[in-house]
């Protein structure tokens, strides 16, 4: 008698995927944020679920007909049973409305065999018995943290949510959006004026060196979308965790140095201003998503389901050299250049404007004017190309303490405290220029300056 027992798995639940993607194609958005090819355990699934990615990558339909052309040009249709065999689970699949379930069903066995693969592993480092007590630990915990760091990956959420664990928050609105945006507003003035506004299917990048406020622009460009002009704007963040980067918008939000918010040692008058600051957050049409490492399927199945459940105005990337593109190449630049295509492919598909902050190369650090070139992005491939609006983010206050500044010839201009320049270096539907904000480095804000000076130059 055999008693060998076979990893957990469920062929039915597999089954059911492959055919309810055959009957509705455009559901595969709903599961491909957490369901990967290796979660199935049957090859022959694996070969049709990475058929049906192949699709919708290329944005194709997915149904029978496209689906054997796609296996037939890999050479796999006869192992995958033929087309006798997508009738098959077309017939046992009676509706696509609980493909999700079935996805969960997939990925949680999944789970198992892997965590069964890892007990494994940390055995054989057992047997090994290594001198070093801590570094067998060591292995073994980063086996498991390797293990829970996939299941980690998470939603879109309201930065309600994210409030919530900090103050008690007035309770959401019901109100619905009254329109779609015909474009997006970032409510800094020479800015709007110089641009009109963000405007949908344009991809925009904001470039900057290390500690000079492209983040922080992009943070504020969200809250100001959101707030004043009531836009859904949905928010990757792959460098900044969730609860800090909500953190900072509070901060700037309510003029409280963000340290002290974050350890509770603010006056009453500074707690007063936090708790305004958190009910008006808290009704921002905000969406944050901190998943690490995100690949760009991962981040457009997120971006349409939102917009199908709320409607988007605004995608924002921190930032786009942490993505990962679709396919494995030792050619980075190929990969960025990928990304980049893939980001202006979202911004036309879904009508909306797609700002990514980018890093830019150490070349600026080398040249006499600091001032960032459109050949600095890093890893460029295709940015350049493919984006519509270029903007770089520059401080002479950065680079100059004021001491240097008075000692050098500037032109008589006085010490550009807290004032950053944003220049338009690319815009494919209007000329280019230089906009001044006024930067509050403590507070991560950006502020447009006041009345009695220019801030279009």
């Amino acid at each position: 008698m055999n008693d060998t027992k076979l990893p957990p798995h469920d062929t039915d639940a597999e089954e059911a995927v492959i055919g309810s993607l055959l009957i509705d194609g455009a559901a595969i958005y709903k599961i491909t944020d957490f369901l990967q090819v290796a979660d199935f355990y049957y090859e022959r699934s694996q070969w049709l679920y990475e058929a049906c990615l192949s699709l919708y990558q290329r944005d194709e339909a997915i149904n029978q007909i496209t689906l054997a052309q796609e296996l037939s040009r890999q050479g796999r249709l006869e192992s995958c049973g033929g087309a006798a065999h997508l009738s098959y689970l077309i017939s046992i699949c009676p509706t696509s409305l609980d493909i999700e379930h079935y996805a969960r069903i997939v990925y949680r066995l999944s789970v198992m065999r892997q965590m069964i693969s890892a007990g494994d592993r940390i055995t054989a480092i057992g047997y090994e018995a290594g001198p070093d007590v801590e570094d067998s630990l060591g292995q073994a915990e980063s086996i498991l943290f390797r293990l829970r760091r996939r299941k980690g990956a998470g939603e879109l959420t309201h930065i309600r949510q994210v409030l919530d664990k900090y103050f008690e928050v007035a309770p959401a609105s019901t109100g619905e959006r009254i329109r779609e945006l015909p474009y997006v507003l970032s409510s800094f003035n020479g800015l709007d004026e110089f641009l009109g506004g963000f405007q949908r299917s344009e991809l925009i990048i904001i470039g900057g060196r290390p500690s000079m406020g492209k983040t922080s622009l992009a943070l504020n460009i969200a809250r100001n979308s959101a707030v004043d002009h009531r836009a859904c704007v949905a928010l990757f963040s792959l460098e900044m965790a969730r609860d800090s980067l909500v953190l900072r918008l509070l901060s700037s939000e309510s003029g409280v140095n963000s340290r002290r918010v974050r350890f509770g040692h603010h006056t009453e008058d500074e707690e007063r201003r936090v708790m305004e600051a958190t009910g008006v957050l808290s009704e921002a049409p905000i969406y944050i998503d901190d998943t690490p490492l995100l690949r760009v399927a991962e981040m457009r199945s997120k971006a349409l389901r939102l917009s199908y459940e709320h409607g988007i105005d605004l995608i924002i990337i921190d930032y786009l050299q942490l993505m990962q593109g679709d396919r494995r190449t030792d050619n980075r630049v190929q990969e960025v250049s990928e990304i980049s295509r893939s980001l202006k492919g979202l911004a036309r598909e879904l009508n909306v404007p797609v700002l990514a902050v980018s890093q830019l190369s150490r070349a600026v650090e080398g040249r006499s004017s600091h001032e960032p070139q459109l050949s600095d992005l890093r890893e460029s491939g295709s940015i350049e190309q493919d984006a519509d609006v270029v903007m770089f983010v520059y401080r002479d206050e950065y680079y100059y303490k004021e001491e240097e500044w008075l000692s050098e010839q500037h032109q008589g201009r006085e010490y550009p405290r807290e004032e950053a320049d944003i220049i338009v270096a690319k815009n494919r539907n209007g000329p280019t220029d230089r906009v001044k904000l006024r930067f509050r480095r403590e507070l991560a804000r950006f502020e447009n300056i006041s009345s009695g000076e220019p801030s279009l130059l």
